[in-house]
């Protein structure tokens, strides 16, 4: 993946401030905070370079106060296709990113949560590294035609769950059960509740789309997930 902006996002679901790490800002060069997800911002005392959102979840005092710290704000019609985190994310790609980190896209609204799940299916964000962050779980999804090669800790949990009706050709090294040229079913739970047996593991997917969970293991230091194509 050809180097680009390393973003971070903060959504309006749930998010629990005191998991939040300043280290996660060490190599990020622009945060986007969509709607809501500001509120988060001003609890850690971070000033996002960009507001953006039909702003349904900000009084105008709020707004006010962000704009004066010289936040751009960015406002849609409340009447929009769009939720506030798809603006964010397609803002992020419009603006160079190659990485993008979500904190704050899971929380009580089922629909809103396994919406913000899917977005990295969308064809138009589907090149972008998209990870979304959640109580050392780290949520990604991987497409057909491509490789992964995800670094963390011997000890790490691994699910791969599929997202179409039969994923081809996966194979995977660096796990305890390992998958050579196997497919994985739709609504069946075979690649549940993997684990790593070393520092990294690698995806290989023929066809089809894939839902991968990590837990990571207490003692694991920050990753890199590498996409080559």
């Amino acid at each position: 993946m050809s180097a680009g902006l390393r973003v971070l996002i903060f959504a309006n679901g749930v998010f629990d401030d005191q998991v939040f790490s300043q280290d996660q800002l060490k190599d990020v060069e622009m945060v986007i905070a969509a709607d809501g997800g500001a509120k988060h911002c001003a609890r850690l005392h971070i000033t996002p370079d960009i507001l953006i959102g039909d702003f349904d979840s900000l009084d105008a005092a709020e707004l006010k106060t962000f704009e004066m710290a010289g936040v751009k704000i960015i406002r849609h019609s409340d009447r929009k296709d769009y939720s506030d985190l798809e603006l964010a994310l397609l803002h992020a790609k419009s603006s160079g990113a190659s990485q993008v980190q979500i904190l704050g896209a899971l929380g009580a609204r089922w629909d809103q949560t396994l919406a913000n799940l899917l977005l990295p299916a969308s064809a138009q964000l589907r090149d972008l590294d998209i990870r979304i962050l959640e109580h050392g779980q780290e949520i990604m999804l991987f497409h057909g035609g491509k490789h992964y090669e995800i670094h963390g800790a011997s000890g790490d949990v691994v699910s791969l769950i599929p997202l179409d009706r039969n994923v081809q050709g996966v194979t995977t090294t660096g796990l305890e059960y390992p998958l050579k040229d196997d497919p994985l079913h739709f609504g069946a739970t075979r690649g549940i509740s993997n684990v790593m047996t070393d520092d990294s593991f690698t995806v290989n997917i023929n066809e089809g789309l894939l839902l991968c969970v990590v837990m990571r293991h207490p003692a694991a230091s920050a990753k890199e997930l590498k996409e080559n194509a």
